[in-house]
C-alpha cells in the first residue's frame, strides 16, 4: 500500500507542476502593426492600405491595398465575413488577403480558443497548415486530407486537430469566395435579391369606387361568353349552336366580371371594408400575411358551386413569378358589406388570405388566375385559364434602398465532415449496436463466461485502438463544459455535429447513462480506461502483485474526483480557456489524442498514471477522473438497475466484493452504481454454481441427494422401473 501512496504523491506533484506552467500559455495577440507588416510583406509594391470600409450597406468590412492609385489587393478578417464555429464552439479568426485575380496571399491565424492548441499541439503547426493555402485561387475546391475526386485539391491535415483545421480551411476559403463574389473578382459574381416591399401604414386617402378603379388600386377581369367560347374552339368542349340568333345573343352576355384588390393597403382596405372591418382583418392576419378582396358578378362563380368546408378553391388562384398560390377554406372570409361609394352590386364578395409561407411580395407584379372548366363526359373535363394583372402603386409601398447581396449557399461543413468519415461512422455504429445487444442480453450471456471474457477483451482492444487512437473519440470533461455553456447560451447544433465520432459517442453515452448509469461508458467506451484495464490484466497474467487500499480509505478517495470536478467547473465560470488548461488533469490528450507526442512533463504525468495500473486497476478512473464524476451525477436518475444481488451478498458472502477490481461493491454487498464500470464479472459469478456460495450450496445439496438416490436399490427400482 505504501508503494501505491508514494506513486499517488508523485503524480499529484507532477500534475500540479505542469498545470501551473501551462496555465499561463495562450496565443499571443496579433497587434495592428504586425498585421500591417504581414500585408506589406505579401504585397511588397503596396504604397497604401486603407482602413476598414464595408463593401456595401450591411456587408463585410475590408481593407483595400493600393499601388499608387491602382488597387492590387484586398484584406479582411474572417470573423467579419463568416461565422463558422470550431471545435471549441467559437470561431477561429484569420487575416486573409488576396490580389485582384483572386489568389490568396495571406492566411494568418489571429485568434482561436481551440483547447487542443491551447495545451497540446504547438500552435505553429496550425500556422503551417494555414500557409498551405497561400497561392490558392478562390475558385478552387480545397479539401483537407486525401480526395479522389477530380477538380479537387487536397492539403495535408493536422493529426489530433482534424476538426480544427477543417474549420480553418473552410473559414479561409468560404470568406475569400464571399468577398470575391461581392467584389466581382476572379470571374465570380454575387447573387443578389431585392428585399420585399413593405406597405406604408400611414398613407391613407378617402376615395370612392370610381377613383380607386381609375388609378388602378382596384383591377378587374371582364369576360363575356364570346371570349370564353373562343378559348374552347378546336376542343371537344367547343360550344356549337344551330340557332344563330341564340348564339349571337349568348355571346354578348356577361360570363363574369371579376374585381380584385389588396386589402393590406389602408387606402384600399379601409375604403372597401370600413374602419372597423379593416381593423378586425388586420388583427386576424399573422406577420407576413396578405389579404386580397375578390368580388364578382355574372353567370360564373369564381368560388365554385362544389366548394365544401375542408376543401380548396379550384377555380381561383394567384400567381407571382414562379409561385402558384392556392386557397383553402381556412384562407377564406366572407365580406358582408362593402362601404365604399359607387361599388357595383356583386353576386360574390370574399377575402382570400395569402399566407406568409408563400413569401408574397406586395411590390412585385402578380396575377389572378381564373380557371373555367367544361365537362365532356361523366368523368372527363377540359379547362382553360384567364389572367388579370396587378401592380401595386408606388406611393402605397416602400422599396429597399438597394439590393442585398447573398453568398451562394454552401454545404454545411458538418455535412462534408460526416461524408468524409463514413467508414469510421459505420464501424462505430455497428460496434455500439453490438455492445447494446450484449447489455440487453446480459442475463443470458452471464451464463457463458468464456464468450463474455473474449468479447470484453476484444472490445477493450477495439476501444483503445479504433475509438481512441484511430478516430480520436476520447470524451473529455471539456466536452461537458462546452455543452453546458452552449445549452445556456447561443446553442448551435453545428458545433457538436462537426465531430461525428464524438457526437455519436455522446449520444450513446447519454442514452445508456439514462438507462443504466455511467458504467457503460467508463467500463467499455473510454479509451484511456480501457488501456488501463488492459495493462492491469497483462500485469496479472505475469503474476505481478496487486495492491488495494482498505475499503474505508478507498471509499473516501472517491470524493477526490468530485472535488476536482467542482474546481474545474468553478474555473470555467470565470474563464473557459483556463478551465481547458487545468483540465489537463485528464491525461487523455497526451495518451489518446497526441499519442505521447508532447512535452516530457505531460508524458511523465501520463506514464505515472498508466504505470500505477500495473499494480492497481484503474487508479485514475477511481479517484481522479472529473469526467467520471460528471457522468455519475445524472446517473442518479437511471431508469434500471439490472445488476442482481442476493440476500447472502455481503453478509455470508464476499466473493463478488473481493473479485471486483475497482472495489465498487461495498462490504455489505451493495453495488455502488456511481463507481461500477459494468464489467459484468459479478454477474458471471452470480450465475456460476461453482463459485457463488449460495448456488454452490444448492448445487452440492442437489448432487448429494442424487448420490443417495443412486445408492439405494429400492429407490432405483421405483425411479427406473423395468
Amino acid at each position: 500500500m505504501g508503494h501505491l501512496v508514494r506513486s499517488f504523491q508523485i503524480f499529484v506533484t507532477v500534475f500540479m507542476l505542469f498545470a501551473i506552467t501551462s496555465a499561463s500559455h495562450a496565443m499571443s495577440p496579433v497587434t495592428g502593426a504586425q498585421r500591417a507588416e504581414t500585408l506589406q510583406l505579401a504585397f511588397p509594391t503596396a504604397t497604401r492600405i486603407s482602413d476598414k470600409t464595408p463593401i456595401a450597406k450591411d456587408q463585410p468590412e475590408i481593407k483595400t491595398i493600393y499601388q499608387g492609385d491602382d488597387v492590387i489587393g484586398y484584406a479582411f478578417e474572417s470573423n467579419d465575413v463568416v461565422n463558422i464555429p470550431a471545435y471549441s464552439g467559437k470561431p477561429v479568426n484569420v487575416l486573409v488577403a488576396m490580389d485582384i485575380l483572386g489568389e490568396i496571399k495571406v492566411a494568418r491565424v489571429l485568434a482561436h480558443q481551440e483547447p487542443i492548441l491551447l495545451v497540446g499541439i504547438p500552435e505553429r503547426h496550425l500556422f503551417d497548415f494555414a500557409s498551405q493555402l497561400l497561392g490558392t485561387k478562390v475558385t478552387e475546391h480545397i479539401v483537407v486530407g486525401k480526395s479522389g475526386k477530380s477538380g479537387v485539391r487536397s492539403i495535408d491535415s493536422l493529426s489530433g486537430a482534424t476538426v480544427t483545421v477543417m474549420v480553418v480551411n473552410e473559414v479561409i476559403m468560404r470568406s475569400a469566395k464571399k468577398v470575391a463574389r461581392l467584389l466581382g473578382i476572379a470571374g465570380m459574381s454575387a447573387t443578389h435579391i431585392i428585399l420585399p416591399a413593405s406597405i406604408k401604414p400611414d398613407v391613407f386617402t378617402n376615395a370612392n369606387w370610381t377613383q380607386l378603379m381609375g388609378d388602378g388600386s382596384i383591377r378587374h377581369l371582364e369576360l363575356n361568353y364570346s371570349e370564353v367560347d373562343k378559348s374552347f374552339e378546336g376542343t371537344e368542349a367547343e360550344w356549337i349552336s344551330d340557332n344563330e340568333e341564340q348564339a349571337n345573343r349568348r355571346q354578348q352576355n356577361l360570363f363574369i366580371d371579376l374585381y380584385y384588390a389588396p386589402l393590406n393597403i389602408p387606402t384600399i382596405g379601409k375604403n372597401i371594408l370600413g374602419d372597423d372591418e379593416f381593423d378586425w382583418l388586420m388583427s386576424e392576419l399573422k406577420p407576413g400575411d396578405q389579404a386580397i378582396a375578390v368580388m364578382g358578378m355574372g353567370d360564373y362563380s369564381f368560388k365554385g358551386n362544389g366548394f365544401v368546408r375542408g376543401g380548396i378553391f379550384d377555380r381561383f388562384q394567384v400567381q407571382q413569378e414562379e409561385k402558384s398560390i392556392i386557397f383553402r377554406d381556412s384562407d377564406y372570409h366572407r365580406i358582408n358589406d362593402i362601404y365604399i361609394d359607387g361599388a357595383p352590386d356583386f353576386d360574390e364578395k370574399v377575402i382570400f388570405i395569402i399566407r406568409d409561407n408563400y413569401k408574397f411580395d406586395i411590390g412585385t407584379p402578380w396575377q389572378v388566375e381564373l380557371l373555367v372548366r367544361r365537362q365532356i363526359g361523366a368523368l372527363d373535363s377540359i379547362f382553360t385559364r384567364f389572367f388579370g394583372d396587378y401592380q401595386a402603386l408606388e406611393h402605397y409601398i416602400d422599396r429597399p434602398v438597394q439590393p442585398v447581396f447573398v453568398d451562394a449557399e454552401s454545404e454545411a461543413l458538418w455535412v462534408s465532415v460526416w461524408r468524409n468519415k463514413m467508414f469510421q461512422i459505420t464501424v462505430l455504429v455497428i460496434s455500439l449496436v453490438m455492445l447494446f445487444t450484449v447489455i440487453i442480453l446480459q442475463d443470458y450471456l452471464d451464463k457463458h463466461p468464456r464468450f463474455l471474457r473474449v468479447f470484453r477483451k476484444a472490445f477493450l482492444i477495439y476501444t483503445v485502438f479504433f475509438i481512441g487512437w484511430y478516430t480520436l473519440g476520447q470524451l473529455s470533461i471539456v466536452n461537458v463544459f462546452t455543452f453546458v455553456f452552449a445549452a445556456t447560451g447561443d446553442f448551435k447544433w453545428d458545433t457538436f455535429l462537426l465531430d461525428p465520432i464524438m457526437f455519436i459517442l455522446w449520444g450513446f453515452v447519454a442514452m445508456t447513462m439514462l438507462l443504466w448509469g455511467r458504467g457503460i461508458f467508463c467500463g467499455w467506451l473510454c479509451p484511456f480506461g480501457a488501456l488501463q484495464e488492459l495493462i492491469n490484466e497483462t500485469a496479472r497474467q505475469f503474476k505481478i502483485k496487486q495492491f488495494e487500499l482498505p475499503f474505508a480509505v478507498h471509499e473516501r478517495l472517491w470524493a477526490v474526483k468530485y472535488l476536482i470536478l467542482l474546481a474545474l467547473f468553478a474555473i470555467s465560470l470565470e474563464s473557459m480557456s483556463a478551465a481547458e488548461r487545468y483540465a489537463e488533469v485528464e491525461p487523455f490528450k497526451t495518451v489518446i489524442m497526441l499519442k505521447f507526442q508532447r512535452e516530457w512533463g505531460f508524458v511523465l504525468y501520463a506514464a505515472i498514471l498508466l504505470s500505477m495500473s500495473i499494480f492497481t486497476n484503474k487508479v485514475y478512473c477511481r479517484y481522479i477522473c472529473p469526467l467520471g464524476a460528471a457522468l455519475a451525477i445524472p446517473s442518479k436518475f437511471r431508469l434500471f438497475d439490472w445488476l442482481k444481488r442476493r440476500k447472502e451478498c455481503g453478509t455470508q458472502c464476499q466473493v463478488c466484493a473481493q473479485e471486483c477490481e475497482i472495489q465498487a461493491i461495498h462490504p455489505t454487498g451493495e453495488i455502488n452504481a456511481n463507481e461500477c464500470h459494468w464489467c459484468l464479472d459479478c454477474q458471471v459469478t452470480f450465475h456460476d454454481e461453482q463459485k457463488c456460495p449460495p448456488l454452490l450450496k444448492k448445487y452440492k445439496k442437489r448432487h448429494k441427494m442424487d448420490r443417495v438416490l443412486n445408492e439405494i436399490p429400492v429407490v432405483q427400482e421405483i425411479i427406473r422401473p423395468k
